[in-house]
């Protein structure tokens, strides 16, 4: 009885503070120490769990948190801050994978009932699913496989009847559990279906899926705790699944999609109210020199940073160029998009190792009515998520998007290495805008040359 009370009681304390870390996590101020309350609450979990089963032998248990600790602490430290989208499907995969091998252990050993086998194949099945979209997810964020939408005729009607055949297969092998045949199956069908939910979704919209895999990964888990009668895996599932949700509703409304629209994957769907219109003009370039004259005029300047900033790894000369302008009287904050990156909040964590102080950082929604009260507008390495052809073009593929009006303040200036289109493969309008100038280049370079040019 008394060691019951003291699981039971620990796993109290370990909900607790995972929800309390939840909770730190949802601001930039808080995050790190919400990030280590909810590891403590996971430790505390884990570390009782193990004291509370009857286990016969704890050797192949350490050489799994001595080999996964290692592989942990190694990945951590090598990864890039542009690897770190990568890095979260890679995350979202694993726990996918380790929920399919949990609800498959827990057929062994003890014989289950209706409800438990149905828990067991919804743990393989999501688990599945999220570790084979997670890989496809990996790959198009890593670029080792096209980052646009892989689709060809009959696809709906191929993942109708694919789930047809999951279901057919799931209700066979609850019927007939010992055979190993139809488990096989399931399995096989699930890492299909996942490869089928991503693969038709472009690159572009990475940032949704990487939420919604997330949420995937919280509902394996919670099936999995069904499946082994676990309550802390339950819990933890169950907060992480609803947290994913609720963030891929925020994701969808910042890319103007519907939550449905994203569960059926209609991702890249071109809108159908008509052609978008062929885009001409000519874009006028400037030197940093040139850049320097306006912007030490400037009393107000917001920067809006993109993936570009990233892999030029041009966070500390952004917070150094906002330094000199402050210093030079000017009011400095930053636009962030919600889907800017590859991930959310991708822009908040580059912006925060550069020490970048949280209270600059303005969403969407407070930035754009102030946005014809900046003097220049810097986009650093954006490119969808500025295109005012979501707002000005009825065929364009994004029409509808709210995105960041930076064509709207009165000088824009635009940092890339090329005019080629963003990940969306989408042409932008704001490069020929009459208050615009481009700054071909290396971000990080240009940027120091700017520097250079105030010292």
């Amino acid at each position: 009885m008394g060691i019951e009370l003291l699981v039971n009681m620990s796993y109290v304390a370990a909900a607790v503070l995972f929800i309390f870390g939840l909770k730190m996590l949802g601001s930039p101020a808080t995050a790190r120490k919400g990030n280590l309350v909810s590891a403590l609450g996971m430790f505390v979990a884990v570390v009782i769990t193990l004291l509370d089963q009857s286990i016969i032998d704890y050797k192949w248990i350490l050489a799994g948190v001595v080999a996964g600790g290692a592989i942990g602490a190694i990945v951590a430290r090598r990864v890039e801050m542009t690897g770190m989208p990568e890095m979260v499907a890679l995350f979202n995969g694993f726990g996918g994978v380790a929920s399919l091998l949990v609800g498959w252990a827990a057929l062994y050993g003890f014989e289950a009932n209706t409800f438990e086998m149905i828990t067991i194949i919804l743990s393989i099945l999501i688990g599945g699913v999220t570790f084979s979209g997670s890989m496809v997810a990996w790959g198009k964020l890593s670029e080792r496989i096209s980052g646009k939408p892989m689709v060809f005729g009959g696809q709906r009607v191929f993942n109708i009847l694919l789930i047809i055949a999951i279901i057919a297969a799931s209700v066979m092998f609850t019927l007939y559990p010992e055979s190993h045949l139809y488990l096989y199956l399931v399995i096989g069908l699930a890492l299909l279906l996942g490869i089928m939910l991503v693969i038709p979704i472009g690159g572009a919209d990475m940032p949704v899926v990487i939420s919604l895999l997330n949420s995937y990964s919280g509902l394996a888990a919670c099936a999995a705790g069904l499946a082994i009668n676990n309550i802390i895996l339950i819990v933890a599932g169950a907060l992480v699944g609803a947290s994913g949700i609720i963030l891929t509703q925020i994701m969808c409304k910042a890319m103007n999609r519907s939550l449905s629209n994203v569960l059926f994957s209609g991702f890249s769907a071109v809108s159908a109210g008509g052609a978008a219109a062929k885009i001409e003009g000519e874009a006028k370039a400037m030197t940093a020199e040139d850049a320097y004259y306006v912007l030490e005029a400037a009393a107000s300047v917001v920067i809006v940073p993109g993936y570009g900033m990233a892999v030029a790894q041009a966070q500390h000369v952004v917070k150094e160029l906002q330094e000199l302008l402050e210093k030079n009287g000017a009011e400095v904050v930053y636009a962030i998009h919600p889907v800017a990156g590859r991930m959310p909040g991708h822009m908040n964590v580059l912006l925060a190792e550069a020490d970048v102080s949280y209270d600059l950082l303005l969403e969407m929604d407070a930035i754009n009515p102030r946005m014809e009260t900046f003097d220049v507008a810097i986009v650093i390495g954006a490119n969808d998520v500025v295109n005012p052809a979501a707002r000005e073009m009825e065929g364009s593929p994004i029409y509808g998007m709210p995105v960041i009006n930076v064509d709207m303040a009165r000088n824009v200036f635009v940092m890339k290495r090329s005019m080629a289109s963003g990940f969306a493969g989408i042409d932008n309008p704001l490069f020929f805008k009459e208050n615009t100038r481009m700054l071909f280049g290396d971000a990080k370079e240009m940027l120091g040359n700017i520097i250079k040019a105030f010292n």
